[in-house]
């Protein structure tokens, strides 16, 4: 049984909350978690006379979403975006895609041991100091997802566990 998250507004604050929610919901025994729809899931965001969709907020909900379990978006790109934000978005669903291999190997071991596919630094790394860190994930035990969820940014801290990283920019 798949599980999605509640419809979740078009908003910074939205994205903010989702890689907190989905963790949640892997270690309540949800392994199979499908985030709200990228770009906002909330119906009134798209009726007429919503505010306008923002092309920077709709690609890095698209950029968290690329190394969760599931994407589904709430507007085609395509349709909502222009051609550089679109790019940006199908760019999200080619890492996704990179990754598909590992998601469901972890799916099917999820399948037989209950353990979450995405899961909190705490515990992939216990007792070295995440207990706090919500805003970054693991796929497993070994790909780590640290979203940019700050409008306007484009950079952020990155916290690593000791050992050597490789890193891969969506």
């Amino acid at each position: 049984v798949i599980m999605r998250l509640h419809d979740k507004n078009h908003s910074w604050d939205a994205l903010r909350r989702l890689v907190p929610d989905m963790l949640a919901a892997g270690f309540v025994g949800c392994p199979f978690i499908c985030p709200d729809m990228i770009g906002g899931g909330s119906f009134v965001d798209f009726l007429p006379g919503a505010k306008a969709l923002d092309p920077e907020l709709f690609v890095r909900y698209a950029q968290c979403a690329a190394l969760l379990p599931m994407m589904q978006y709430s507007a085609a790109p395509w349709r909502v975006l222009d051609a550089e934000h679109a790019d940006l978005c199908r760019a999200a669903g080619d890492v996704h895609l990179k990754y598909a291999d590992t998601i469901i190997a972890l799916a099917k071991d999820a399948a037989v041991t209950g353990e979450p596919i995405m899961r909190y630094m705490e515990y992939v790394f216990p007792h070295e100091g995440f207990a706090d860190v919500t805003d970054q994930f693991m796929i497993g035990d070994t790909v780590l997802c640290a979203p940019v969820t700050e409008q306007g940014a484009i950079t952020r801290t990155v916290v690593l566990p000791r050992g050597s990283w490789r890193y891969d920019r969506c």
